[in-house]
């Protein structure tokens, strides 16, 4: 079983940044790909950004291109999401989520509680 445990969020005005962490426990840390996911008042959730396990392939939605940064520390089972410049419109709850390499599939099979974001203008 994998279990994800998201933190950092918090309010922040536009132009501000915040760190997100989620982090993972799971023996096998290093056969899983991590995503963030966020989910804003009355909308679905959207893909956010997503890492590969060993951190070499990083994709980005591109409403935060050049403005967020996925990471992880295969070392301290932890994934980081670096938003900077940010915006009202990226006012959401944000989730973590995970899949192992071996799945099949590019469904995110384990989530996190999600952690809340807020962006004042």
């Amino acid at each position: 079983q994998v279990q994800l445990v998201e933190s950092g969020g918090g309010l922040v005005q536009a132009g501000g940044s915040l760190r997100l962490s989620c982090a993972v426990s799971t023996r096998t840390f290093s056969s899983i790909d991590m995503g963030w996911f966020r989910q804003a008042p009355g909308k679905e959730r959207e893909f956010v950004t997503g890492i590969s396990w060993s951190g070499g392939r990083t994709n980005y939605a591109d409403s935060v291109k050049g403005r967020f940064t996925i990471s992880r520390d295969n070392a301290k089972n932890t994934v980081y999401l670096q938003m900077n410049s940010l915006q009202p419109e990226d006012t959401a709850v944000y989730y973590c989520a995970a899949r192992y390499i071996y799945s099949g599939t590019d469904e995110y099979d384990y989530w996190g509680q999600g952690t809340q974001v807020t962006v004042s203008s």
